[in-house]
């Protein structure tokens, strides 16, 4: 592996702009501001739009479109009734 090459690997805060939701995690982004964390040390703050906290998918809310397998709308399109 050659040296001085790879981005160096610390623990990050991110934040859900969104929620406030906040979380520490490993990573290679940097970041200009700094918060203190539960443990009384500070790391750099990464905004996020969207996290795990705020995304439709894992808060459950999200609304599936689409319900109907191929099947049911071949036959919607074609007039094919199963009566």
């Amino acid at each position: 592996m050659k040296k001085e090459i790879h981005p160096t690997y610390h623990q990050v805060v991110f934040m859900d702009t969104t929620t406030g939701f906040k979380f520490l995690s490993g990573s290679t982004k940097a970041s200009n501001e700094t918060v203190e964390w539960e443990d009384g040390k500070e790391y750099p703050l990464i905004r996020m739009e969207i996290t795990s906290d705020s995304h439709p998918f894992y808060t459950g809310r999200q609304k599936f479109a689409q319900a109907d397998g191929r099947i049911d709308r071949f036959n919607k399109k074609y007039g094919m009734d199963e009566a």
